[in-house]
């Protein structure tokens, strides 16, 4: 099971920007080291992560190789109404890590 940390915080007034963080952890592989016989290793990273607040998109990345094997990734919204941030991480060789958060507005 993955394990990833998520900052959100708890609550907001309505139009404030809040700041997300988060981290995924991942061992990863580039793809480009080989094996003690020079089999390459097979690649495997996070590649895409998505947030969406109340059901709506409002983060997206796109990681490639050297990005970080535990990649940080934080970035900001609008807190417009009382709901749930959800995040999700993927990668190759059908790596998944969800996470959920509750936002109030006060």
């Amino acid at each position: 099971m993955a394990r990833v940390a998520v900052t959100v915080p708890a609550s907001a007034k309505r139009g404030e920007v809040i700041e997300i963080k988060t981290l995924a952890a991942h061992v990863m592989e580039t793809g480009f080291r080989r094996t003690q016989t020079g089999e390459l290793l097979p690649r495997d990273i996070i590649t895409d992560f998505v947030c969406t607040y109340n059901g709506v998109e409002v983060f997206r990345a796109e990681l490639h190789q050297a990005v970080a094997a535990n990649p940080l990734i934080a970035f900001t919204t609008v807190a417009t109404e009382s709901g749930t941030l959800e995040f999700k991480w993927t990668g190759d060789n059908g790596y998944v890590a969800t996470h959920k958060a509750e936002l109030k507005i006060v």
